[in-house]
């Protein structure tokens, strides 16, 4: 990637590809491509910087207050309620993660990695400034921590979602996975750690917490998950409330996160902050409710933690659950997705995911191996057909879950991407079977 950046009256032309740079162009070094400096000589570069270099020489440094937040679940609803808090509350703020990057309420880059390599993010960051804007969210994932992908930032604000099972193709084991998101944490920098998440590892100084179940700087002393959220808030001797059309016992914990948040920050009272609350409508594909009547809602839930949290929210109704899981990924995790929608699930459609280089067959052999309640169990490998018998089969009182993809657009099989939105076809399917009655 090479970008030209506006500095004052000079344009800075930086690249962090050793086969692009030339004597005019700054060489980005990372541990990925540092072997390569010997190339970019080669094609008579001799201006090399590190990121903590290109942020200052950028001016960017000192002029944006980056808030960071990891986690396996949450993530994305959080730092998209953190950003909708902070512009309802009259900041400039930029928000960059799973859905892309934005800009003030404006999309200035499509949905990439949850986070890019150091040079986009940079060109994102210089962007926000150029508009104006103090504040920028950021999601951090793990594989972006072990590749030091977020050298040379520095974050006014750390904020921990959880930690469950998720990428040990990556990490290999569940302990490797909490070292490294406890990694995040070390330094002395102002930090929102939830104080029910029992497993990692942080520096205690500067640190602040959010809960539900142990004590925090930030609990919920009362909740209520009818027709949405209410909850009151304890911050030291004063409570506040909030409500939230939200669905979930986990978007009680991702509200209760940005909101503590957006107080650390001291952007505004947190009478403001909670009013504020109602405002933010949620995440495109993340318990989106498709139908209302059937009700469908879609879901990214793609682990067994996040899988439970969605079906355990949804308890008290009849579910109908279509899953699968993604190929070339974690395949330990696939019989525990079984168990667990088995546990909640009224009906149960197993189909494909992302197969991506795998057998869809297979993969969906090695889900329904942790599933002993047969009787309620349907294989379908196509997906379209898959939600086609969930709809089908749906009574008044039943709710359909599609998870796994959430607003994904397309289905990747043997390495081609085909168009399929999981809403699209709900919708597609629901108005042919309105006509057939």
């Amino acid at each position: 990637m090479k970008i030209a950046f506006q500095n004052g009256e000079n344009l800075l032309h930086v690249s962090d590809n050793s086969s692009e740079c030339d004597k005019d162009t700054f060489f980005l070094l990372t541990d990925q491509n540092a072997r390569y400096q010997g190339n970019a000589q080669e094609q008579g570069c001799t201006h090399f910087i590190s990121p903590t270099e290109c942020l200052s020489l950028l001016g960017i440094d000192k002029k944006i207050k980056i808030i960071g937040i990891t986690g396996t679940n949450g993530k994305t609803t959080t730092a998209a309620a953190i950003y909708s808090l902070l512009l309802d509350l009259g900041q400039k703020v930029g928000l960059q993660g799973t859905r892309g990057c934005f800009i003030n309420e404006k999309r200035v880059e499509d949905k990439s990695l949850t986070t890019p390599p150091i040079l986009q993010t940079i060109k994102n960051l210089k962007m926000a400034v150029d508009e104006g804007c103090e504040y920028f969210v950021m999601e951090v994932s793990s594989h972006a921590i072990v590749q030091n992908r977020i050298d040379g930032l520095f974050f006014a604000l750390k904020i921990l979602t959880n930690v469950t099972q998720d990428h040990l193709d990556f990490h290999k084991t569940i302990d490797e996975y909490i070292a490294v998101k406890s990694r995040f944490f070390e330094d002395e920098s102002l930090k929102l750690i939830n104080s029910d998440e029992r497993h990692i590892r942080f520096n205690r100084i500067n640190a602040f917490t959010y809960g539900i179940e142990h004590p925090a700087t930030y609990k919920v002393l009362a909740y209520s998950l009818k027709e949405g959220i209410s909850a009151a808030i304890a911050k030291k001797e004063k409570v506040y409330d909030f409500e939230s059309s939200l669905h979930g016992f986990f978007n009680l914990y991702n509200l209760l996160a940005a909101i503590s948040a957006v107080d650390l920050l001291h952007v505004a009272g947190m009478e403001e902050i909670c009013e504020a609350v109602s405002h933010f409508g949620g995440v495109e594909g993340r318990m989106q409710v498709v139908s209302q009547d059937p009700l469908v809602i879609v879901d990214f839930a793609h682990t067994p933690d996040g899988m439970e949290k969605v079906l355990e929210s949804m308890k008290d109704k009849n579910c109908i659950v279509v899953f699968g899981a993604g190929g070339d990924r974690d395949r330990t995790k696939r019989p525990k997705m079984g168990a667990v929608a088995e546990r909640y699930a009224k009906w149960m459609i197993v189909t494909s995911d992302n197969p991506r280089s795998e057998n869809p067959d297979a993969i969906i052999e090695e889900i329904v191996a942790g599933i002993q309640r047969t009787e309620s169990l349907h294989v379908k490998v196509d997906r379209y057909q898959a939600i086609e018998e969930a709809l089908g089969m749906q009574k008044k009182s039943d709710v359909v879950l599609i998870l796994g993809k959430g607003d994904e657009t397309y289905q990747e099989v043997a390495g081609v991407k085909y168009p399929f939105d999981d809403r699209n076809v709900v919708l597609e399917i629901l108005a042919r079977l309105a006509k057939q009655k």
